[in-house]
């Protein structure tokens, strides 16, 4: 083969946002013919993704529809690729993570025999309801796949456990550290509500909460705990960018709504959220790529679920298990406004999730697995 064929697949802002640099590091380097399709399972925001990092599909399935569900999203990517791949015939396909767009364009490569390749792969929640449908959603791909990139060694662990050939998994770090630190910027200027916070003389905590295993009481525990927070800590500011789905306005209106130091904005683009990220003293989240971003910015994280896929933070010290019970995620949050020490514990502990060259290996990896070039590579 004179280049070798890569087809990328994703369709939601997470995806875009960690693909993003691996499409760019393959369009420049002269090896690789780059294609590109997106499948727009999520629209406006992933389009804000792909402008912010000049990235022009060659295919764009634009499957989203109000209120579709996980059968309509899996059954239009996989009629839509179907013709994709038939005529372009890649050597390999990409896809990312854990969402339904991964699973349906994996299982379309396979009907078609073209290899997959799973970036960022080996997460386990080891509970196939948390995330839903995001774990099954990689474990299926996991038993899809011919070659594994795998963030951490401990993603990698838990492919060998699975029977995965040690030989077909490479770990890489997290495409999305390489992702943070081409749009962090110290002089970052923000619009809006989000330049009146003082920044220098509040501590300022983001939170996001918007998984549908939360919805319901877990969520109304979450706010609680919140509006706790804010009462009681008057240095204390709170942003919550709200995501688009009402059960989740509704919840915050009805409980943080009359609060001055909670401020209920809305969703923000990627680049203006990682630099508020890179600004606030604390996350609180039940978002699975914050837990890998905000430590590559020394903010401590508390997540907001009852398990992670991510273990290595928590091991690491820079992230914590808050769980949804009102009292804990209260107290730990309170304890890491008041209790230096114990925050300073937290964020200045190492991140394992990348050094910002994962892209780089990635690319590499392919280089080798296709005979052009012959050399081992170094793991992450």
């Amino acid at each position: 083969m004179n280049k070798i064929k890569v087809m990328t697949v994703f369709g939601t802002r997470p995806e875009a946002i960690k693909m993003a640099p691996l499409v760019k590091t393959l369009e420049a380097r002269g090896e690789f013919e780059s294609i590109v399709c997106v499948t727009a399972q999520h629209r406006e925001m992933l389009d804000v993704v792909l402008d912010l990092f000049d990235i022009k599909p060659k295919y764009d399935l634009n499957i989203m529809q109000h209120g579709q569900t996980i059968t309509d999203i899996t059954n239009r990517v996989l009629k839509g690729l179907e013709d994709i791949i038939a005529k372009e015939n890649p050597h390999i396909l990409l896809v990312h993570g854990d969402t339904t767009t991964t699973f349906a364009a994996s299982l379309a490569a396979f009907y078609n025999k073209v290899p997959v390749g799973h970036v960022e792969a080996g997460l386990r929640s080891n509970n196939i309801y948390s995330p839903y449908p995001e774990e099954m959603n990689r474990r299926l791909t996991t038993a899809m796949a011919t070659i594994h990139f795998a963030p951490t060694t401990g993603n990698k662990e838990n492919l060998i456990k699975e029977n995965i050939n040690e030989n077909n998994i490479f770990v890489t770090g997290n495409t999305v550290i390489d992702a943070l630190l081409n749009v962090v910027k110290d002089d970052y200027k923000f619009d809006d509500t989000i330049n009146t916070i003082d920044f220098k003389n509040k501590k300022v905590v983001l939170l996001t909460c918007h998984r549908r295993e939360n919805w319901g009481q877990p969520m109304e525990n979450i706010f609680k705990a919140i509006k706790r927070v804010a009462l009681d800590n008057k240095d204390a500011e709170i942003i919550f960018p709200m995501h688009l789905n009402p059960t989740v306005r509704n919840a915050a209106n009805s409980i943080m709504g009359d609060i001055d130091t909670i401020h209920l904005i809305e969703p923000l683009d990627y680049e203006p959220f990682a630099n508020l990220m890179n600004k606030v003293h604390l996350v609180l989240t039940d978002s699975g790529g914050i837990q890998e971003e905000a430590p590559a910015l020394g903010k401590p994280v508390l997540v907001l679920r009852s398990e992670t896929e991510r273990p290595e933070a928590v091991e690491a010290g820079t992230v914590k298990i808050a769980g949804i019970d009102e009292d804990t995620v209260y107290n730990l949050t309170n304890s890491l406004l008041n209790n230096e020490e114990e925050y300073l514990k937290m964020a200045h502990s190492a991140n394992p999730y990348g050094d910002g060259r994962a892209c780089e290996r990635i690319a590499n990896y392919l280089l080798k697995h296709f005979g052009k070039i012959v050399e081992n590579m170094k793991e992450f």
